[in-house]
């Protein structure tokens, strides 16, 4: 279904600084999102003990005869290892646990006592299937980075810029990335194990304070059968807690206007090309972090809190008006660890990310200058919520290990908007555009709109010799409350219809001449709705021999989404998820590993469906000669002249019978991925690796609004006008189904029931969905030993298809699973090729440097080549005299959406590409020693303030032979984000 809700951006998207670091490659099992493992080798039968004596936590495993072992469910930090040998005395390593991942401690040789100086080096994971990019606090404090989730997403190689129209739009929130070459929306996010992902459209999470993080990692594929819910990647969360010693602080950050790089606008030069010049603009950011953490009950009972205040103030000065957004919103985190008893741990986190942004909206006396007009309103949107978690791990036995997790969280989405009563009155005969009237946004959501998510899972592990046995289930409901409309209920385009060409409905201008036209659209639609995803899973991560890993897994996944009226319109039960995967230790010292991957990965259907196609909908434009004149009243409505051809519906605001709306069996969309790569541990802290990645879209899941074709086939197979027009309307309203693949609906045709239709695939003329991803990747790091460290990639990629996925970048649509792909066959004409998300080529840098005890320096780098370029224009098979070969669909309603431009087939990103993007980010830290405890820290991201253009408009005509002025213009919020600087003030004690 196409996407009509467009809106204004109010904010520059924040500045990524980029860097990239080794990522650990892996293969095996891990225990759920929060913890992490420590395996190795020591003497046969031996004893084997570790520690953390800073949480409490100590843990002990008996050796297999070959002398492997494996301790999991470890909470993240620096654990002493220890081997009783057989002939007298221990021998000792010190590894590092994060979550999600495996620690490597090798006792081969000699017996030895191994004193631990400066910092912990980590070793190659030998018993996680997955591809996983992990960074501390301490790590993310030494380099150059945003403060938020998605810049450090985007250090790991593999994950690229998402389109910046795709995402959270809030002054404290940002978009989201594409990894692996999925849509930006094909993510998942946890906190501390808990899903935090937003249901409607995935392409919003809840997050906690920045300073509250402990270590976050990016799951980049090869994810065992114990994660689901994702094409894309898995990104998780793990927060700061309290331990046996009490610390606190405060970290202030600061960011200066005057430091930052200039606000730039769009316009044409002389030729016709699109230029960046500088305006006026403004951004401040001051945020103060106070934190405390230790033990309420010394090894028993730790707390962390943490408050986050923030003060955001911004001034922006458009074309037509000016804005003035204020954001002083507190959040907070609340983390409590419980050690019960020795074999029982309790967590409880408790935080707020809810942000609220307010806006004050002026008239502009002069385009992208500062003097100011009249009031045009104020508004206000809040974002985020709070969440509660609570997890319990019994260790039952000294092999078999329980945890249950439970939490509630809540995600606003909604809009107080002043001017709500002003319809959107744009002149569009020029570019930029021009906004007229009184109106301060274009699509406003309902003042309710959220989300709430109430969820469970369980998970045990069993070790039965060389096997290690793991299964879990999990189950989340989600009730959302959604509505958008247009402000004052509909909008008004002021166009040029050129002598000659033709609109979407088939007008054709006759007069000779050009004429000025109105496009009149009417959008609203909302609801409470209900979605229910459930999964279980099992896996054996079986050691084959000492040196061979092989892991085996299954995961099950069900999906029921409901309507407004709570009847269920989407059930899909059992999707069967194999994974499969080795790792082979070469050398038996856990220095090198070989290691291969497959398996089979399924996304859920998200709410936005059930708003879009089950709630109640009206969509319609007509299209009217331009009067000449605009109303008085300050909303400039302009004057309607003749009505130019007939009205295009696409939903007529009736409610549905959910059963009318869906394939009754319809499959989820799922893709297969293969993996196989090369790690080694190199000297003196040294590693590399390489890898390749092959990811296959094996079946889509998308709308279908074509009644023409539907209707002209039923009348060609002998059924009734009456009949031929029920089943066209039925599919032209717009119907879930699996594109490429026979359809059948349910019809009301006059029986007692609905009658179930199938339409062969071949009548619809909808190819199958394809996207496929391969890349090579190179890696190369050297680990941080208190004096330096350095950490390379550089991937080769190559994504490729006839759809993006759950969104559709090349338009900034987020209707996710609904999209315009796919609504009529002569849309997906010339579709096939390489996809929004295709950079070619990436490298990314970065590294820090200890002069002394006092100064540290850090940089990072990107280079990343472009994205294709296409051009959107009006399927041309309205025109007189028709072009040979067209189909006789209704392509042509939806405007500049297809692949004919000017009436000539311009196959998908066949016009060449965007330019590479270049950013280099540094860092200074002063850490006095006549002050302990106090840091100073300086961050300059984009130090070159580089703006380069990352999206462009698309769309190069909204009527055939009338070309959109507005073609080829930067997307504002693509622009690669301006010079800032970033001052930090940090005392801990």
């Amino acid at each position: 279904m196409k996407n009509f809700t467009t809106s204004r951006v109010r904010w520059a998207r924040s500045s990524i600084a980029l860097g990239a670091a080794l990522c650990v490659l892996s293969l095996g099992a891990q225990a759920q999102q929060s913890t992490g493992t420590i395996s190795g080798r020591a003497n046969a039968d031996g004893v084997v003990s570790v520690e953390n004596k800073s949480i409490g936590i100590a843990r002990q495993v008996k050796a297999d005869k070959d002398g492997s072992f494996q301790l999991s469910q470890l909470p993240p930090g620096t654990y002493t290892v220890t081997v009783a040998r057989t002939g007298g005395g221990t021998d000792s390593r010190q590894v590092v646990v994060t979550a999600g991942t495996g620690a490597y401690a090798n006792f081969g040789g000699e017996p030895q006592r191994v004193v631990v100086s400066g910092a912990v080096a980590r070793t190659l994971d030998m018993s996680s299937v997955e591809s996983n990019f992990t960074l501390t606090k301490d790590q993310l404090d030494r380099l150059p980075v945003g403060r938020d989730v998605t810049s450090v997403t985007l250090l790991a190689p593999g994950v690229v810029f998402g389109d910046g129209r795709i995402g959270q739009t809030g002054s404290r929130s940002g978009n989201v990335p594409s990894i692996s070459g999925a849509s930006p929306a094909e993510n998942a996010y946890y906190i501390n194990g808990f899903n935090v992902t937003n249901i409607v459209n995935g392409v919003a999470f809840n997050q906690v304070p920045f300073e509250a993080v402990a270590e976050q990692q990016v799951k980049t594929g090869g994810y065992s059968a114990e994660y689901g819910r994702s094409l894309g990647g898995v990104i998780n969360i793990n927060t700061k807690r309290g331990t046996n010693e009490w610390k606190g602080g405060i970290t202030l950050n600061w960011e200066p206007d005057a430091l930052r790089g200039s606000s730039v606008y769009t316009e044409k030069d002389d030729s016709g090309t699109w230029q960046l010049k500088n305006r006026a603009g403004s951004r401040n950011m001051f945020e103060a972090n106070v934190f405390m953490g230790g033990p309420v009950i010394q090894d028993r009972l730790y707390v962390f809190g943490l408050v986050q205040g923030a003060q955001l103030k911004g001034k922006g000065f458009g074309i037509s008006d000016q804005t003035e957004t204020t954001n002083d919103s507190p959040q907070y985190l609340l983390k409590v660890d419980w050690n019960v008893t020795k074999d029982n741990l309790f967590e409880l986190t408790a935080f707020s990310d809810k942000s609220k942004d307010k806006i004050t909206t002026y008239d502009s006396i002069a385009p992208y200058k500062t003097p100011r007009g009249d009031l045009k309103g104020n508004d206000s949107y809040t974002y985020g919520g709070e969440n509660i978690i609570g997890k319990w791990t019994s260790f039952v036995t000294a092999d078999l290990t329980l945890s249950a997790m439970a939490g509630v969280g809540k995600y606003a989405r909604n809009a107080d908007v002043g001017a709500a009563s002003c319809p959107i009155v744009q002149d569009r005969r020029v570019a930029p555009t021009v906004a007229l009237g009184c109106y301060t946004d274009a699509v406003i959501n309902r003042g309710d709109a959220g989300d709430k998510r109430t969820a469970f899972r369980l998970d045990a592990e069993w070790v039965l010799g060389k096997h290690t046995l793991r299964a879990g289930l999990d189950n989340e409901v989600y009730d959302t409350i959604d509505g958008t409309r247009y402000s004052g209920g509909q909008y008004f385009f002021l166009r040029t219809l050129k002598a000659d060409a033709v609109l979407g409905n088939g007008y054709k201008n006759t007069t000779g001449a050009a004429i000025d036209y109105v496009q009149n659209r009417i959008f609203e639609n909302g609801g409470t709705f209900k979605t229910k995803n459930s999964a279980w899973y099992v896996e054996d991560n079986f050691q084959v021999t000492k040196d061979i890993l092989v892991n085996i897994g299954l995961r099950n996944e069900s999906f029921n989404n409901l309507n407004d009226q709570g009847k269920t319109f989407i059930k899909v039960d059992n999707t069967w998820a194999p994974r499969a995967g080795f790792n082979w230790n070469l050398g038996g010292d856990g220095q090198t590993k070989v290691y291969g991957n497959l398996g089979r990965y399924y996304i859920p259907v998200y709410a936005n469906t059930n708003v879009r196609l089950s709630g109640t909908e009206t969509n319609y434009t007509d299209f009217f000669a331009y009067g000449g004149k605009l109303s008085t009243d300050g909303k400039d409505v302009p004057t309607l002249g003749a009505k130019l051809g007939d009205r295009i519906t696409l939903s007529d605001g009736l409610p549905k019978d959910p059963r009318t709306v869906v394939d009754p069996n319809l499959k989820p969309m799922f893709q297969d991925e293969v993996i196989v790569g090369f790690q080694m541990a190199l000297a003196d802290r040294w590693s590399a690796g390489v890898k390749y990645t092959h990811r296959n879209l094996k079946s889509g899941m998308d709308d279908i609004c074509e009644g023409d074709l539907t209707k002209a086939w039923a009348l060609a197979n002998g059924y009734s006008a009456a009949d031929a027009k029920a089943i066209g309307d039925t599919v032209s309203g717009c119907f879930l189904y699996n594109p490429g693949k026979d359809l059948v609906a349910n019809v009301d045709l006059g029986a007692a029931d609905l009658t179930a239709v199938r339409i062969p695939a071949a009548a619809l003329l909808i190819p199958k969905p394809k996207r496929t991803y391969d890349a090579f990747e190179f890696t190369l790091e050297r680990q941080w030993d208190k004096k330096w460290s350095l950490s390379a990639s550089y991937v080769l990629a190559f994504s490729k298809g006839n759809t993006e996925g759950y969104v559709k970048s090349d338009i900034g649509q987020d209707d996710a699973g609904i999209s315009q792909d796919f609504d009529h066959p002569g849309l997906m004409v010339g579709s096939s090729g390489y996809l929004p998300n295709d950079r070619r080529h990436t490298f990314k840098v970065n590294g820090s440097y200890a002069v002394n005890d006092a100064w540290r320096f850090g940089a990072s780098a990107l280079a990343q080549s472009g994205r294709p370029v296409n051009c959107f224009g009006v399927y041309p098979n309205k025109v007189t005299p028709a072009i040979p070969g067209l189909i006789p669909d209704a392509s042509a309603s939806y405007g500049g959406a297809s692949f004919y431009c000017n009436s000539e087939l311009v196959p998908r990103g066949s016009l060449g590409r965007l330019a590479w993007t270049y950013d280099l980010g540094l860092q200074a830290t002063y850490t006095p020693s006549w002050v302990k405890g106090l840091t100073l820290n300086a961050n300059i991201l984009n130090v070159f303030n580089q703006r380069t253009v990352r999206a462009i408009n698309e769309v190069g005509e909204e009527a055939v032979g009338s070309p959109d002025p507005a073609y080829r213009q930067p997307i504002s919020s693509s622009i690669q984000s301006p010079r800032r600087v970033r001052l930090t003030a940090s005392y801990e004690f």
